[in-house]
């Protein structure tokens, strides 16, 4: 049997038992019993493979096998529970979009990049590149998604440009390094497999990339 096929047998026996007490129990026969006489002595001989009716495996590699299922299963339950967007009445674009996009950017399968253009509480005209990832991890989008604040780029984000006093700000965060200082324009690199991303909408993207426009009522670009 190769690993693979034996790593997948554990796991079915992992799966059906409780304990490796009941594994064993499971391989004991009548006739066993009849004939040892001894409850413990016929489960230390199904352990060490002199007796049984099935496959054997040792104590310790169901344990550790049975605690590895258990924890993947509680770390699937608390990412669940940690999608903010999860039972929302969603009905703008642009926070579907997001809800979409949660659960693999909390997981590291798709990393996002949102760019928006708005004006913020001061009526000052606003735009930006936002690592949605890097936000999810740091701030709790709650408020966004029960509408209660519309998500705004900051100071702190990729890129943050104020249209009224000029304030423009870059900032590498821990998926994107900024490159501000290119001819083509605002470039980030991603540092997980050091691709360049432009986000010039007329530059043609990359196949492992995907550009999304998204309208929404309440924002004046996104």
């Amino acid at each position: 049997m190769d690993p693979e096929e034996g790593s997948t047998a554990v796991d079915n026996i992992v799966t059906q038992f409780n304990t490796y007490e009941d594994f064993l129990d499971s391989q004991i026969t009548t006739v066993d019993l009849y004939y040892l006489e001894d409850e413990s002595l016929a489960r230390q001989l199904v352990e060490l493979g002199y007796r049984g009716t099935g496959e054997v495996v040792k104590r310790e590699d169901f344990e550790a096998r049975k605690a590895a299922i258990e924890i993947a299963r509680l770390a699937e339950r608390t990412q669940k529970k940690t999608l903010t967007s999860a039972g929302k009445d969603l009905q703008d674009n642009f926070l579907k979009a997001l809800a979409v996009r949660e659960d693999d950017n909390r997981n590291g399968k798709v990393s996002s990049v949102i760019f928006i253009r708005d004006r913020n509480s001061h009526g000052q005209e606003v735009s930006g590149y936002i690592d949605y990832a890097h936000r999810l991890k740091i701030e709790d989008f709650e408020v966004y998604f029960n509408g209660k604040r519309r998500l705004l780029p900051r100071p702190t984000d990729m890129s943050f440009y104020n249209w009224d006093n000029h304030i423009a700000v870059c900032n590498s965060t821990p998926n994107y390094q900024v490159i501000a200082d290119n001819p083509e324009g605002l470039l980030f690199k991603y540092k997980r497999d050091r691709k360049i991303l432009n986000v010039d909408p007329k530059v043609k993207v990359s196949t492992s990339s995907d550009l999304t426009t998204v309208h929404r009522e309440f924002y004046r670009q996104t």
